[in-house]
């Protein structure tokens, strides 16, 4: 048995939400929790013991996306309601709003030098956004159903973009060019990312499978089916040597990227886990689900020598390292019995619901038609 100091734990449960918790976020500065929820608020969790929660009002609808930018002096939210809001993540409670996209609004995130804004939306479009001038730039239009999820590559030359199309497509943000699409999907595709060097994407699909591509030669590396239904989010630790999954199975998952196996399988939530996220530091991560529950979890199992994790969980012999030059075909992982399940009993004393200060409606609005 692994001691505690290698095993994720339950640090904190966050409750203040009235409906289903659909998208997380750390702060840069690692002080702050963001969650965005179907109750259509915007929940800033302070982390210091004791301290007061803000809850932000304004959006019209599900909120769908959150992200702090790089700086952590912003807080981007996407929704249902067709806009995206920017929010000064304190106590004066304001919030900018952009308007552009025709329908639902279903990611948001920021590009790596805080400049720039990518969104995703049900009317197929992805859009692109000045931070700064507070203004739309431009669209990609390419799509032909639903865009799930949009993110900017590290350096911000690339957009990685994925939905109800079936398909991955990979854009040039120099020549607004779709440079590539991977259409192995059997379902939607629900969610994509870089990893943190931006040489790798992966993507999730609502047929509960998990694929990671080597951009530098566009091969499929790596693909795992270890979910038992569709995956709502992943986030990649900034190691890049871990990744953690959230499914409609109320699991939540941790992948070892350099040992190709699943090492956690984490019972928290009561129904689907709808978002997961590593902090940018990786000692701690977040989880939301269907039960309106934020957890926080700390990390441990990066402190030490996988492999002395796994001596010590199974006694097989390790398997294959990932290749970074990969062969024709993908490694497929499947669920590994000797991945360890932590159902935590929730039995700490931080998790006492913090007083919330409601906040209210946005006194800035700025609308952007294409």
């Amino acid at each position: 048995m692994a001691s505690v100091l290698e095993d994720p734990t339950l640090e904190r449960q966050f409750k203040g939400h009235k409906d289903a918790v659909t998208c997380v976020d750390f702060n840069p500065n690692c002080k702050q929790l963001a969650s965005g929820s179907v109750d259509s608020s915007l929940m800033i969790w302070n982390l210091a013991p004791k301290a007061r929660a803000f809850r932000f009002v304004g959006h019209q609808d599900v909120i769908t996306g959150v992200q702090f930018s790089p700086s952590g002096n912003l807080v981007a939210t996407s929704s249902k309601d067709r806009t995206v809001r920017l929010w000064t993540p304190c106590i004066k409670g304001e919030s900018t709003v952009f308007k552009a996209h025709t329908a639902s609004v279903r990611s948001v995130a920021f590009s790596h030098d805080g400049q720039r804004l990518v969104t995703a939306s049900d009317d197929k479009s992805v859009k692109v956004w000045s931070v700064h001038r507070q203004r739309f730039i431009y669209s990609l239009n390419q799509h032909t159903n639903w865009v799930r999820c949009a993110r900017f590559s590290p350096d911000g030359r690339l957009v990685a973009s994925c939905g109800d199309d079936r398909s991955v497509r990979l854009w040039d943000t120099s020549t607004k060019h779709c440079i590539n699409c991977f259409t192995d999907y059997g379902g939607s595709a629900t969610f994509v990312d870089f990893n943190t060097n931006g040489t790798c994407i992966a993507s999730s699909g609502d047929d509960s499978s998990l694929k990671i591509w080597d951009l530098r030669t566009n091969k499929l590396i790596q693909h795992y089916q270890v979910h038992s239904a569709g995956i709502n989010r992943f986030s990649f630790h900034p190691s890049n040597n871990y990744l953690i999954s959230g499914s409609s199975d109320s699991t939540v998952k941790i992948l070892d990227l350099l040992e190709g196996r699943l090492i956690y399988t984490l019972h928290g939530h009561k129904g689907p886990v709808l978002t997961v996220a590593f902090s940018r530091a990786g000692d701690l991560f977040a989880s939301g689900g269907a039960d309106g529950q934020v957890l926080m979890w700390r990390t441990n199992f990066d402190t030490k020598s996988y492999r002395d994790i796994l001596c010590r969980h199974s006694p097989d012999p390790p398997p294959h390292l990932a290749d970074d030059h990969p062969r024709r075909r993908p490694h497929h992982h499947l669920p590994q019995p000797t991945a360890k399940e932590i159902s935590p009993a929730v039995a700490d004393t931080q998790s006492v619901n913090p007083h919330v200060i409601e906040l209210g409606q946005p006194v800035y609005s700025t609308t952007v038609s294409q």
